[in-house]
């Protein structure tokens, strides 16, 4: 935990989300749970977080998708009365309101006139349709809901849109899909100010099952096994994902849900949209990445705690789902981390 005295004596960080009318109650509740949660796993004596949500209404109400209200701390050209010192994190959340956010001029205006007083500007999930309104954005890569990539591509074409990442940082404006990636994206902004080992000790807090890094793919190969028609397919998948260093042949996993090897072949391809090997093979590249990423385990190790014959097969398999060898990951890992901190 960090306690140094700059740490303790500096003053909190002001985080002002945005909600739309009506907003995605997560994109709201997930960033401030991570900043609350961080205030209390940081070591300070004080918060080094003052996270404030503000309202597009002048009733100072959000209204959500859901259907709850939340009482918001100010409407947005209000909050500067109620906070004594500038923002340093504005972000944009998500919700169907934001197609009526983007087009409301004042909204607009007020967010381009803080830009060039903040520190960091982002938005969480279909968020980026506002922050695109803006002219802010242009030339950037971002991303948003996978669902929304389209449409986001379509309407601001100055805008580079990846529908894969969980989110994205292009300098100092940071974009992230839907829903929990919000909380994937800050955490990102707490190891930016607080450092790795804090930001992981608020992922353990939140009980979040995968502190993801933005690289990785909205649409999982976890994710995917949710698509299956069948129970007993999806539970072969979740039971394929806890035991990587397994022989997850097709023989054996035909085995365990009775079925004959191609018959189980032909129903997991229908279903699922690839063969049995190629679904084992994504699997186990996603748990190499989260390795590479979490330490410096060795590759041989690595490779034989994600079913990998060896070493070299491992970096023949990350080579064509990623279009990098492990190594190079790692240290591009490292190097993003570095720059971060």
């Amino acid at each position: 935990m960090p306690t140094d005295l700059h740490l303790i004596a500096a003053s909190p960080r002001v985080v002002v989300i945005v909600a739309p009318d009506p907003a995605q109650e997560l994109d709201v509740t997930g960033p401030t749970a991570v900043f609350g949660a961080a205030n209390k796993l940081c070591g300070r004596t004080e918060p080094f977080y003052d996270v404030r949500v503000v309202s597009v209404s002048d009733d100072a109400i959000v209204r959500t998708e859901s259907g709850v209200r939340m009482l918001a701390d100010a409407p947005y050209h209000r909050i500067a009365d109620t906070i004594g010192q500038p923002i340093d994190t504005l972000l944009i959340s998500g919700g169907s309101g934001h197609a009526a956010a983007s087009d409301d001029a004042r909204l607009i205006g007020w967010i381009r006139e803080q830009a060039p007083r903040v520190r960091r500007l982002g938005a969480v999930c279909t968020g980026a349709f506002v922050l695109a309104r803006t002219g802010l954005l242009d030339e950037a890569r971002v991303t948003t809901h996978w669902r929304h990539a389209d449409r986001l591509a379509t309407r601001y074409p100055r805008l580079t849109v990846d529908a894969d990442p969980i989110w994205i940082r292009a300098g100092r404006y940071y974009t992230s899909a839907g829903v929990t990636a919000g909380m994937d994206l800050s955490l990102a902004l707490v190891e930016e100010d607080l450092g790795y080992a804090v930001s992981l000790e608020v992922a353990r807090e939140l009980v979040l099952f995968l502190r993801r890094p933005g690289n990785q793919a909205q649409f999982s190969t976890s994710l995917r096994a949710q698509a299956a028609e069948s129970v007993e397919l999806r539970a072969l998948q979740g039971w394929m994902a806890d035991h990587l260093d397994r022989d997850l042949s097709v023989a054996v996993l035909a085995e365990r849900v009775a079925m004959s090897p191609r018959n189980f072949a032909r129903v997991f391809a229908r279903q699922v949209g690839e063969t049995p090997a190629r679904y084992v093979e994504r699997l186990r590249v996603e748990a190499v990445r989260r390795m590479l990423e979490a330490g410096d385990r060795r590759l041989e190790s690595i490779a034989h705690a994600t079913g990998f014959a060896n070493a070299d097969v491992m970096r023949q398999a990350f080579l064509r789902h990623v279009q990098t060898t492990p190594e190079r990951y790692r240290a591009a890992f490292r190097a993003e981390r570095g720059a971060a901190a």
